[in-house]
């Protein structure tokens, strides 16, 4: 088992078995070897369980440190989807994986595949949401990531995206700038912690009782333009972070080209002119978040409609030089899907659930009922009229992760090692696919890394 340091000399004891630390902060590797084979492990065990939360922000602090001295850096995808939009990069989707249990050991599976395959174009994201009921604050998920390219040897852009950082209809609704300067405070959090790739969520807003599209879309435009001002007025110097918006709240109706349109119009007039905006746009195909379970807990059929992506992303690209669209609910879909993103016009898909199954699907029975029961027990008022048990737990287990984390991450090694056997063969698939398989090169072309202290904002 990995050290869970107790103080700050033990830490410090950890850190300098592998690593030389100068008087003026500078660092240097001493040790790789032994970096990755132990002393990563104690250091993001430190990280996510420490009790002492000053020991935790040093251990966070010094990952970030030592993956910018290794050449696993926190990068933004902008420049890489300015080059799909100008028609450089073409017939790729890139996977973008929201990561909510075992993050550290699910992330080094992901870079397993990318060094197997030579592969760059590759997102490791989480959720406003899930931030909140995985446990995992910006600053320590993207520990793990980083934690995760070292122990496993991966050099290059590592790409941390913050996903649906959702506005809330209601409390906008009570208070508009109250809610405005909640996405703020949490995008300002992600970008100190390195994520570089925000996804910025007002679909909620949408105001389908309004005569004209215009006049539909005016809160979700008008809040992901103040939203990119504030994200280029904070991000570190030299780095552009990737701004993703959203016309089609998932789960409802299907998006059109005249939304897409009429959002652009609106957020293009009131972003400040020479300003660099959004890079990408989520629609709504006719997917959901997780799947549709039904009363047995198997998840229904999809009727996912490929012109959206394809109609929509052309305009996007020729139009207004975006990357694409970006598919969000997709790792419930059918395997036979997954080739036809890439021809699609779409740049970025999302995925979770199917891999939160996996990992259900394979842990020991016991444990799986501690859990169900805790959710049983804890979420109650989560049951909806009408649902069976088994709908109840497909929708709510989700929220299984943080109450056992410590649980989750240190699973025997008989169970460990055959979630992590089937999670990598299943990224693998997908990530062949989606057309990413070397793209490391690619990906280097457009991207130039930049090495930003852990923390640090503009100016």
């Amino acid at each position: 088992m990995p050290r869970i340091a107790k103080t700050e000399e033990e830490l410090k004891s950890i850190v300098h078995s592998a690593v030389n630390c100068e008087e003026n902060g500078q660092i240097s590797i001493a040790d790789e070897k032994k970096l990755r084979e132990e002393v990563i492990d104690d250091l993001i065990y430190t990280a996510v369980f420490s009790e002492n939360e000053k020991l935790k922000e040093m251990a966070k602090k010094v990952i970030r440190k030592i993956a910018n001295e290794y050449g696993a850096i926190p990068s933004s995808i902008h420049d890489f989807y300015m080059a799909m939009g100008r028609g450089e990069v073409d017939n790729l989707t890139v996977p973008a994986v929201n990561i909510r249990g075992m993050t550290y050991d699910v992330a080094r599976q992901m870079f397993k595949v990318a060094n197997k395959h030579n592969i760059g174009a590759l997102i490791f994201e989480i959720a406003k949401s899930e931030i909140g009921y995985t446990d995992q604050r910006p600053s320590e998920y993207a520990a793990c990531v980083l934690a995760a390219a070292i122990k496993e040897g991966f050099k290059g852009p590592v790409f941390i995206q913050g996903d649906h950082f959702q506005f809330n209809a209601k409390k906008y609704a009570e208070n508009p700038e109250k809610e405005l300067q909640s996405i703020k405070e949490l995008t300002k959090e992600a970008i100190q912690s390195g994520f570089y790739n925000i996804d910025i969520d007002p679909s909620t807003l949408v105001d389908y009782s309004k005569p004209t599209l215009k006049e539909q879309q005016y809160h979700n435009y008008i809040n992901t333009a103040k939203m990119t001002e504030y994200i280029r007025s904070i991000e570190p110097e030299g780095i552009t972070v990737s701004v993703g918006a959203e016309i089609g709240h998932i789960g409802g109706k299907n998006s059109t080209v005249e939304e897409f349109e009429a959002f652009m119009e609106g957020y293009l007039e009131n972003l400040p002119e020479g300003m660099a905006g959004i890079s990408k746009m989520s629609v709504q195909t006719g997917t959901e978040h997780g799947g549709i379970p039904l009363p047995d807990g198997s998840i229904a059929d999809v009727k996912l409609d490929f012109n959206v992506l394809k109609d929509i992303g052309k305009v996007a690209r020729e139009k207004y030089g975006l990357g694409g669209t970006v598919q969000h609910g997709a790792s419930t879909l059918p395997d036979e899907l997954f080739d036809k993103f890439p021809e699609s016009n779409c740049c970025e898909i999302h995925l979770a659930t199917g891999f939160q199954n996996i990992m259900y699907d394979l842990i020991p029975e016991d444990f799986k009922q501690e859990i169900y029961n805790w959710l049983k027990e804890n979420l109650k008022n989560e049951w909806k009229e009408g649902w069976t048990e088994e709908q109840f737990i497909y929708k709510t287990r989700k929220k299984g992760f943080a109450p056992f984390k410590y649980q989750w991450w240190t699973l025997d090694k008989e169970y460990k090692d055959r979630i992590m056997e089937a999670l990598y063969n299943k990224f693998e698939f997908l990530f062949g696919k989606l057309n990413v398989f070397n793209t490391k090169d690619l990906v280097n072309k457009y991207v130039k890394p930049v090495k930003v202290p852990y923390g640090e904002l503009k100016g």
